[in-house]
C-alpha cells in the first residue's frame, strides 16, 4: 500500500531532536533537512530536556559517546518517555563496548509503551542487544553472521523489546516480531564513506516522526537504499544528498523491494 510519509514530512516539518556523533552530525543533519524535516543537533545536558520536549521524534545515535553526551541522551531519553514521543536508538558500538550495551539495555529497560520505539543497528550490534556474551571488534558487523540467524535473533529482540527492530546488513531485515520485512536496496558504496549508517537512522528518525508504523520503517530504510542507488558514481557522498532531497512516495513505491515474511 502506498503511503504519502514524505509528502507529510515536507507539510508538517517536523522538529528531530538528534543526539549523535560529531563524525557524522553533518550528514545526519542534512539528510533531516532535505527530507523536509527540521533537525536540531542539541546535546549540552542543561538544555536537552527542553528540546526534547519540543520535538516531534527523538534520535539517539552511539556512534561515539562522552560523559557529557551519556548524560544528555539519558536526560532526554526520560524526558521522551514523559511525552511518549517517539524514539530511535542507533546502537552504534554495542557490540565491542559493554558502556554502550548498558546504557541501551538500562534505557529499555524504562522504557513506556505508550513511547514508539525503533531500535536500529548492523547485524553485530542487534545480536550484542540479544546476547549478552557476544562481543565483536569495533563498529563494523560481524561477516561471519548470517542473514538467516540475524532474522531469527531480530524477531526475539523485538519481541522482548515491544519495540521495531531494524539490523542493516546487505539485506536489511525490519522486524515487530510478528510481521517481519526484508529490504534489498541499497549499494556497495554506502559502505565505502563513514556515517552511511548514521544517515540512515536520522532518516528513520524523520519518518518516524510522522508514522510510526512498521511499514514507515520499511518506507525509510528502501527511501535511503533507492537514494544509495541514485547516488552511484564520483562524489558519492554529495550526490547521495541530492538523491535524498529527491526521493519522493511514487519513487518508494516504484522502487522499493521488499518481501515480507
Amino acid at each position: 500500500m502506498k503511503t504519502n510519509i514524505c509528502k507529510q514530512l515536507k507539510e508538517q516539518s517536523p522538529l528531530i531532536h538528534c543526539i549523535t556523533n560529531p563524525i557524522s552530525i553533518m550528514q545526519c543533519a542534512n539528510a533531516v533537512l532535505l527530507l523536509g524535516a527540521r533537525p536540531i543537533m542539541a546535546e549540552h545536558p542543561d538544555e536537552v530536556r527542553e528540546i526534547t520536549a519540543s520535538a516531534k521524534a527523538l534520535l539517539l545515535n552511539f556512534g561515539n559517546v562522552t560523559r557529557d553526551r551519556l548524560e544528555a541522551m539519558t536526560i532526554s531519553y526520560d524526558e521522551a518517555m514523559q511525552k511518549e514521543l517517539p524514539v530511535v536508538i542507533d546502537a552504534v558500538g554495542v557490540a565491542c563496548s559493554e558502556l554502550r550495551r548498558s546504557i541501551v539495555k538500562k534505557m529499555t529497560g524504562k522504557r513506556n509503551p505508550k513511547a514508539p520505539m525503533l531500535i536500529k543497528g548492523n547485524y553485530s550490534e542487534i545480536r550484542a542487544l540479544f546476547d549478552i556474551d557476544y562481543k565483536s571488534s569495533g563498529v563494523d558487523a560481524d561477516k561471519k553472521l548470517t542473514f538467516e540467524e540475524t532474522i531469527n535473533i531480530a524477531k526475539e529482540l523485538a519481541n522482548n523489546l515491544n519495540a521495531i527492530v531494524l539490523a542493516s546488513g546487505e539485506k536489511d531485515i525490519v522486524t515487530y516480531g510478528s510481521r517481519t520485512a526484508v529490504i534489498e536496496n541499497g549499494t556497495k558504496k554506502l559502505g565505502s564513506i563513514t556515517g552511511t549508517g548514521c544517515m540512515l537512522g536520522a532518516v528513520c528518525a524523520s519518518f518516524f516522526a510522522v508514522d510510526t508504523s512498521i511499514e514507515a520503517v520499511v518506507n525509510a530504510t528502501s527511501a535511503f537504499g533507492i537514494s544509495g542507488e541514485n547516488a552511484e558514481g564520483n562524489m558519492f557522498l554529495m550526490r547521495l544528498f541530492d538523491a535524498i532531497a529527491e526521493i519522493n512516495d511514487d519513487i518508494i513505491e516504484e522502487r522499493k523491494k521488499v518481501t515480507w515474511y
